[in-house]
C-alpha cells in the first residue's frame, strides 16, 4: 500500500489532465461528426447547376 501513494500523488495530475483533454477532444469530435453528417445532405440536394443555365433576368428599367 506504501507503494501506491506516490504513484498516485506523481501521476494522478497527468492523468486527470488526460481525461480533462480526452472529454473536451470528444465533444468536439461530437460536433464535427454532426456537421459533416449535415454536409453529405446538403451535398445530396440538387443544386443550381444541375438545374441547367441561369437565365437572364430583364431589366425592369
Amino acid at each position: 500500500m506504501e507503494m501506491w501513494i506516490p504513484l498516485i500523488s506523481e501521476y494522478g495530475f497527468p492523468i486527470m489532465i488526460t481525461l480533462y483533454l480526452l472529454h473536451r477532444i470528444e465533444k468536439k469530435l461530437d460536433l464535427l461528426n454532426e456537421s459533416m453528417q449535415q454536409m453529405a445532405i446538403n451535398l445530396k440536394r440538387p443544386s443550381f447547376s444541375e438545374q441547367g443555365p441561369a437565365k437572364p433576368l430583364k431589366n425592369n428599367a
